[in-house]
């Protein structure tokens, strides 16, 4: 059985009077937005798009908030640089969860990345969150940040975390919606982990990977999907030019990880849609990824009965593109 929890789209006021009232709060909303909350024991990231009952929509003057349950035995606000990373998972409860938001564009999303399947605890302990960003035209111009509202800090190149411990009885437990899957046909492979490629090997063969692309004519919106340990993880494509032969991603790639372009979706925004909607109750946090947003052309839809942050990066466990991603808080007995 699932708990309930409160999670919605709220007005600053209402949020500072739920800061005030002693609540532990997740927080999504604009820098402008975050900035004039008090401080207390939440944490949040820059993002202005969201999925709410009324549909997806975006909004600079609003505040998603997902209210850590009064159950909670234990809540800490953390924060956490590329040099003690790690330590995320160690200070992670033994029952419980992490709620957890990067910076886009970040050193420490980066170390998060690439290393996260390296640190003691990986998989032990659900860690779940998102990627902070800006309004999509202001990429490059605006810098993405998180908030630590125990400690008023507004970081731009640290993480920070809510570690909430559960009582006897209570699980967390994570789930992962994707609409891609492999495509088949030719296996591509990468000799070195990152978020740049340019050279890789097809079928064994070294090949340029922008000049694949393009001469093959893949459309881009749809990811690379890679097979780790058998679960299908989506690797998003931010940019590729054919004249410089490099293609940016979203996510790293992984040496010895067998990758497939996805299988083409004929209709975006009807197969997320019923991805998304299932028998499943209300999840204690959702998150979508601004490409579901962007391609599937989901502004003023609904994503089923899901709401929450879209972000830039998903996080369950580690960096996710393309998905949405829930946590259920089951009652065990």
């Amino acid at each position: 059985m699932s708990v309930t929890v409160h999670a919605e789209l709220s007005t600053i006021p209402g949020v500072k009077a739920a800061i005030a009232a002693g609540e532990s709060l997740f927080l999504a909303g604009s820098r402008e937005a975050l900035s004039q909350l008090p401080r207390g024991n939440w944490v949040g990231g820059t993002i202005c798009y969201f999925m709410t009952e009324e549909g997806c929509l975006q909004a600079e003057d609003r505040i998603f908030v997902t209210k850590v349950p009064e159950f909670a035995l234990e809540v800490r606000a953390l924060d956490y640089g590329p040099d003690n990373l790690a330590q995320l998972h160690r200070d992670a409860p033994d029952n419980g969860f992490t709620f957890v938001v990067l910076p886009a564009a970040s050193e420490v999303l980066k170390t998060f990345a690439e290393q996260a399947a390296n640190f003691d605890g990986f998989l032990l302990h659900p860690i779940v969150g998102w990627v902070s960003g800006v309004r999509v035209d202001r990429i490059g111009l605006d810098m993405p940040a998180v908030f630590n509202g125990k400690s008023g800090a507004v970081l731009e190149d640290r993480c920070v975390a809510l570690h909430i411990s559960l009582p006897i009885g209570k699980m967390a437990e994570l789930e992962i919606v994707n609409i891609f899957e492999s495509g088949g046909g030719d296996v591509i492979r990468f000799e070195k982990a990152g978020f740049h490629a340019s050279q890789c090997l097809v079928n064994g063969k070294p090949a340029n990977l922008a000049e694949y692309i393009t001469c093959k004519g893949i459309p881009t919106e749809f990811p690379l999907v890679g097979d780790y340990n058998g679960s299908s993880i989506n690797v998003s494509f931010q940019a590729v030019d054919a004249a410089k032969g490099t293609v940016e991603l979203y996510a790293p790639v992984f040496a010895g990880v067998d990758y497939h372009f996805a299988k083409p979706v004929a209709d975006y925004s009807d197969a997320f849609a019923k991805a998304a909607t299932g028998e499943e109750p209300e999840p204690a946090f959702a998150c979508n990824c601004i490409l579901n947003y962007l391609y599937g052309k989901l502004e003023g839809k609904k994503a089923g009965h899901l709401t929450g942050p879209i972000t830039f990066g998903e996080i369950a466990h580690q960096l996710l593109n393309q998905t949405l991603v829930r946590l259920q808080i089951l009652d065990i007995g």
